[in-house]
């Protein structure tokens, strides 16, 4: 590239001089000679390579030095020099990097040692400060030791010439304060330092200035009046504590209390508050406390034990280290002494089959008509009432549902009963139910009274009954066993009396005592969510005394008793043991069967329902968690031809939503199944129809109804709502809905079988067998097998049915036609062709 002067253009060879001419403004120029120098090339000399460090090795040089060198060892080739010199290169490399990474190396010991010098220099500095920080305080408190010793001694001083000094005459002194008062002045004892420089005028000012107060103090107020004529005065505790303050300061003790180590709970988490409340410190110093330990929190956070060790071991405490669980302690149970212990009614629970007249006979005892209650004339809730004989003794009876969906609950009522009365039907014997009950009263080890019901049915067979219950191991008296058995009529009330008489014998028996006098304990036997009421629990009382505005907590929820009231409906103030009462004041609804305990105070029931909560939490978390790769996959196959009908229940009592709940679990099977996404008690609300909507599922109502938005709800969003009252219509419905969605069952009906005779080819068809029909009829919609040696070769449909040359809808048997299949054509003499129909078959479950 030249340049437009004709001046040769800058290169980068030997030392050549150019010009680069430059512009400036206003059109000056200036040439400038600018001269570019080659860099030198040091070549080693032969056998010096090793040792000059100064040389530059590149490929270029090395080719020069190959190719300028004349003096090298005799036989090394040009190739063997360079290899010797790329050799030396990579060495020198090699020694390099070594020297840098030495230099780091020891940069970072000496980074090291910096910071170690730093850290001692920094603990030294922390001891010197603290050494300083004691000798000041043992100077200070010598210094203040010193100056109550000074001001003792000075008392002492003062207090000895007043001692020697002689009592003033009493009617000189009266004498004085007489004159004193005319002339308006207070009279003032005689002082032996009254006359001291300094002290006289300090008084007068003082009176003075008091005087100048009462002058501006001339409105009386409500507060002056209240404190007195002489205003407000100091309380004796207060004069007492100033007097010991003295006392102490004059013998030279410090006036400050010595600070108390307390033994400090510590759960596994706790807040910084509860933390100080235990203490008994101020939350500000351990929130002080955990920022010099370097954690920024308020005081409601929640800090691990470890950290809370710390800052209790900092204040000088000790620490208790407590569980989680030990919060329950508070509600273990007391043993109770022999002299508190008295008598009590026993519990009776009824049992048996459905329809078998247990309601029909607690009614006869109760003389009351619970079955008009009932929806259809079945009892669905457990019943609890107290019921007094004419012998005058007091009997609590449980009513439990006789439904195999009520199984649970059954076993519920047979867990808290003392005595099981198992009703039988006379014409009915022993039925599924009736086993059932059987076997929870062997479960619960409780002694058990057969009562023969309908005894006056003509078609009564009541030996047939004791003869059944042989097969259960269930001996009566009359075949030789310990099991007493009543015949009753619930209807003309035969019996009744006896019952009870075997009942009372049996109680006797079991000499039931519990003591009254301590706090209560009792069973949930019903709990439900009442409109206007909230959260009410039908509780039966155990053992001690529930009374109103008693503390409690029940499974995982807390309260306090805000009403008791009776099976009579009748409000009272407490209930003793076998006692069973409808208990208010719940923050919530309790699982049937859970166990009420009272306790203290609020924070104790509080603490123990989140300790509960918590702990089912986990529980499920970890049931979910705890499977296994090979269960997901197999779960997640499975679901995959799965299909699930959802639905949300919500019912009137816990033990009814339960109670549906496992009946609708058991619905379904390989294919089909009714999953429940959620149930609950009370009535139907917008975030149930919300659930149902997200989920295309039904919603549920058992004695329950929807509240208006819910229903407005509902309508906009196409969710449907069904009500039920009797659970074997709810149950019935399901079931049909989950049967709609199985899938039909495909049948196959054989109409016929064909021969082939011969096998022709038809042009634009292809292969038609020409076949005799053998048996029953050929039909061209009709499905097909080809059968050769009798094995399927081939299933498929008929692309043409012929009879002679017309194409033909069937053919009867023992008449010739003319075959051919579709999309195959392997057709030969001598094979047989199935014919048979498909036909679909609705399921059930």
């Amino acid at each position: 590239m030249s340049d437009k002067d004709g001046k040769k253009p800058l290169g980068i060879g030997g030392n050549r001089p150019g010009q680069v001419k430059q512009s400036f403004s206003h059109g000056r120029t200036k040439s400038v000679v600018v001269e570019t120098k080659r860099k030198r090339v040091v070549v080693p000399k032969p056998g010096a390579a090793a040792g000059d460090k100064r040389t530059t090795v590149t490929p270029e040089n090395v080719a020069k030095a190959v190719a300028s060198s004349t003096r090298r060892p005799a036989g090394i080739s040009d190739a063997e020099m360079e290899r010797r010199l790329r050799a030396l290169a990579a060495a020198k490399a090699r020694e390099a990097d070594e020297a840098v990474q030495r230099a780091a190396e020891e940069k970072a010991r000496e980074e090291e040692r910096e910071r170690r010098r730093a850290e001692i220099e920094a603990k030294e500095r922390e001891d010197r400060e603290r050494e300083e920080m004691l000798r000041a305080k043992e100077e200070e408190d010598a210094r203040k030791a010193e100056e109550a010793k000074l001001r003792a001694q000075k008392k002492e001083e003062v207090r000895k010439p007043a001692a020697d000094a002689a009592p003033v005459d009493a009617a000189a002194a009266q004498a004085a304060a007489s004159r004193a008062e005319t002339k308006g002045v207070a009279a003032r004892p005689s002082r032996p330092d009254r006359d001291k420089p300094g002290r006289a005028d300090d008084r007068d000012s003082r009176s003075k200035a008091g005087e100048r107060a009462g002058r501006r103090s001339g409105k009386l107020s409500v507060t002056a009046a209240l404190a007195g004529e002489g205003g407000r005065q100091r309380s004796l505790a207060a004069m007492k504590r100033k007097q010991e303050r003295a006392k102490q300061k004059a013998l030279g003790q410090s006036s400050r209390a010595e600070k108390q180590s307390r033994e400090v709970q510590l759960p596994e988490s706790i807040t910084v508050s509860e933390l100080a409340n235990r203490m008994a410190e101020r939350a500000a110093d351990v929130v002080k406390s955990l920022m010099k330990m370097g954690l920024m929190v308020s005081i409601n956070e929640a800090i691990d034990a470890d950290t809370a060790e710390l800052v209790i071991e900092e204040f000088g405490h000790r620490t208790v280290r407590v569980s989680d669980a030990d919060v329950e302690q508070v509600i273990d149970t007391v043993e109770d002494k022999e002299e508190d212990l008295q008598a009590r009614p026993p519990i009776i629970t009824i049992m048996g089959h459905v329809d078998h007249g247990k309601t029909s006979l607690l009614d006869r005892i109760r003389q009351a008509n619970v079955v008009s209650g009932e929806a259809g004339g079945i009892t669905q809730h457990i019943g609890a009432y107290q019921v007094k004989a004419e012998s005058g003794a007091v009997l609590s009876f449980l009513d439990t549902p006789g439904h195999a969906a009520f199984t649970s609950m059954r076993a519920r009522g047979a867990n808290v009963t003392d005595i099981v009365v198992l009703v039988v039907a006379a014409d009915d014997a022993v039925m599924p139910q009736t086993v059932e009950a059987i076997n929870h009263a062997k479960a619960a080890d409780v002694p058990m009274i057969v009562a023969i019901n309908k005894i006056d049915k003509p078609a009564a067979n009541p030996q047939k009954v004791r003869t059944d219950l042989l097969q259960h191991e269930v001996v009566v008296e009359e075949m030789g066993g310990d099991v007493q058995t009543v015949e009753v009529s619930a209807h003309t009330g035969q019996g009744i009396d006896t019952l009870l008489e075997a009942i009372a014998l049996q109680s006797e028996i079991l000499e039931l005592t519990a003591n009254p006098k301590r706090p209560a304990q009792g069973a949930v036997i019903e709990a439900k969510l009442d409109v206007g009421r909230g959260p009410v629990a039908t509780v039966l009382v155990q053992n001690g005394t529930l009374k109103r505005g008693d503390i409690f907590v029940v499974g995982e929820q807390w309260g306090k008793v805000r009403a008791l009231i009776n099976d009579k409906g009748d409000r009272v103030d407490e209930a003793g043991p076998s006692v069973p009462v409808e208990v208010l004041g719940l923050n919530g609804t309790p699982e049937a069967g859970d166990v009420l305990n009272v306790v203290e105070t609020e924070a104790q029931a509080r603490e123990i329902a989140e300790y509960r909560e918590n702990a089912a939490k986990d529980k499920r978390a970890a049931a979910g968690a705890a499977i296994t790769l090979d269960q997901m996959l197999a779960r997640a196959k499975a679901d995959e031809t799965l299909v699930e009908l959802p639905v949300v229940v919500k019912a009137d009592v816990q033990g009814s939503a339960e109670a549906i709940v496992q009946a609708l679990e058991k619905i379904g099977n390989e294919e089909v199944r009714v999953r429940v996404l959620h149930y609950g008690v009370g009535a139907i609300t917008e975030s149930d129809i919300g659930l149902a909507e997200a989920s295309g599922a039904p919603v549920i109502g058992f004695n329950v109804r929807a509240n208006a938005p819910a229903r407005n709800s509902a309508n906009q969003k196409g969710v449907e709502i069904r009500y039920y009252s009797i659970i074997y219509d709810l149950i019935d419905d399901i079931k049909a809905a989950a049967s709609g969605l199985l899938s039909a069952e495909v049948r196959e009906n054989f109409i016929g079988y064909a021969e082939v005779r011969e096998v022709f080819k038809v042009t634009g068809v292809g292969k038609v067998a020409g076949c005799l029909v053998t048996e029953g009829v050929a039909r061209r919609s009709a499905g097909v097998r080809l059968l050769r040696d009798n094995v399927v070769i081939h299933e498929g449909t008929l692309k043409t049915l012929k009879r002679f040359k017309d194409e033909v809808k069937e053919v009867q048997s023992g008449q010739e036609c003319g075959m051919a299949f579709e999309n195959y054509d392997d057709v030969r003499a001598g094979d047989v062709i199935e014919i048979f129909e498909r036909e679909e078959v609705e399921r059930t479950l």
